[in-house]
């Protein structure tokens, strides 16, 4: 429903449309900025239209039902053996703003979309399929009543639960990453809700995002249990595919930002109280450590980045996820911008667990007022917005 992650869809669809290293030029032009989609798609009509086709901006609940599932029925082509892949929006169920709201609404509709996941799967009844969200679901409640309770049960029999007449298909609803530990008397799998979580670090993501993923398999198709996603034999840490990247500085919000501008903000930490109240004895080692930070800031070429910045990019892990030659650059390589108090703390806390060990805790109300209170900023690690992360992976 969002149109620009729409038109992040729609190009990857065009993209798609070509074998693997057959892209036009002129794809890659577009992600340089030097020509817009439409004079893309007008040089390819053939594929834009295909990509038209496949990505459709809608918002489900709003869309003619019959529309929607004629749509669907075009995808699946008449195939028997197909994938549902899907999952409600999430906002709805996120812990921070289940904490900004002071709980779930009864009221709040966006609780009870994944409905109109439950419509599909019973008009359509997939052979499997794959269901996603928040962690935050887990523990979800409206009314006193555990959210996703109600939610494995209803996608046990999805048909009866939105009164679909002609829905007789049920799923068995399994966890991607262990198996159940018993069975309940009609043979259904009983999991512990934990169980449902995939901790993404664990199965070669480097990233640290943890998901509820449910797979539910039709019945009448069911043998056994469907092996398990293998974890990777280790945890590859983020700096391996982000240290390639050019280094950005960050930005400062709220007050005039520039290169200058920021370079002298880092320095007047030095002189800043904040460093004065560290107990234990560590004040001059962690300003040692401050100061040896600043110093080892270089310029950044790259400023902030944007867009598109030029660039050799390189990775540490598996570059051909990750690198495609022909971009020439990153794209979507940009940093933030931050209040110079919460930069402050960023090095703070940076500085003074390179002396002590670990982050530094909750000091004297004296501390946490200096702090507050600082108008100075820096960042020894001024890492890009986490959209880089996926800046210049292959199918960008």
């Amino acid at each position: 429903m969002d149109p620009q992650a729409h038109t992040t869809l729609e190009l990857r669809s065009f993209f798609r449309q070509f074998p693997k290293g057959s892209a036009p030029d002129e794809y890659y032009e577009r992600l340089r900025g030097t020509i817009t989609t439409p004079d893309l798609f007008a040089q390819y009509p053939v594929q834009a239209e295909h990509a038209r086709a496949e990505a459709w901006l809608a918002e489900l609940g709003n869309v003619p039902t019959v529309e929607l599932h004629e749509r669907i029925r075009q995808a699946v082509g008449g195939s028997k053996q197909w994938v549902l892949c899907g999952g409600p929006p999430c906002q709805a169920y996120s812990i921070v703003g289940r904490s900004r709201r002071g709980g779930i609404a009864d009221d709040d509709k966006r609780v009870y979309l994944y409905r109109e996941y439950l419509r599909i799967l019973a008009e359509h009844e997939p052979s499997v399929f794959i269901m996603e969200n928040v962690k935050g679901l887990l523990s979800s409640r409206v009314a006193g009543s555990g959210l996703f309770e109600q939610i494995l049960a209803d996608l046990h029999a999805p048909g009866a639960s939105v009164g679909h007449k002609r829905s007789t298909a049920k799923y068995r609803v399994l966890s991607l990453v262990q198996a159940p530990k018993c069975f309940d008397m009609a043979g259904n799998p009983k999991c512990d809700p934990q169980e449902f979580v995939i901790r993404s670090e664990q199965y070669g993501v480097r990233q640290t995002r943890h998901r509820v993923i449910l797979l539910g398999v039709r019945e009448d198709l069911w043998t056994n249990r469907p092996s398990m996603l293998t974890p990777a034999s280790r945890e590859i840490p983020v700096s391996q595919v982000l240290q390639g990247l050019p280094k950005l500085r960050s930005g400062l919000s709220r007050s005039t930002d520039g290169p200058d501008e920021w370079r002298a903000t880092l320095n007047e930490l030095i002189v800043s109280n904040v460093l004065k109240t560290i107990p234990n004895g560590h004040y001059s080692e962690v300003r040692r450590a401050v100061i040896d930070g600043l110093d080892a800031i270089k310029n950044y070429r790259a400023d902030r980045g944007g867009e598109f910045v030029p660039c050799q990019a390189n990775v540490g892990f598996r570059p051909d996820w990750f690198l495609d030659p022909r971009i020439e650059g990153a794209v979507n390589h940009a940093s933030r911008p931050h209040m110079a108090s919460d930069l402050h703390r960023y090095l703070f806390a940076t500085a003074y667990a390179r002396v002590v060990g670990r982050s530094p805790g909750v000091f004297s109300a004296r501390s946490r007022s200096s702090l507050a209170k600082s108008d100075v900023s820096a960042r020894i690690t001024h890492r890009s917005s986490a959209r880089s992360q996926s800046s210049i992976r292959r199918r960008t």
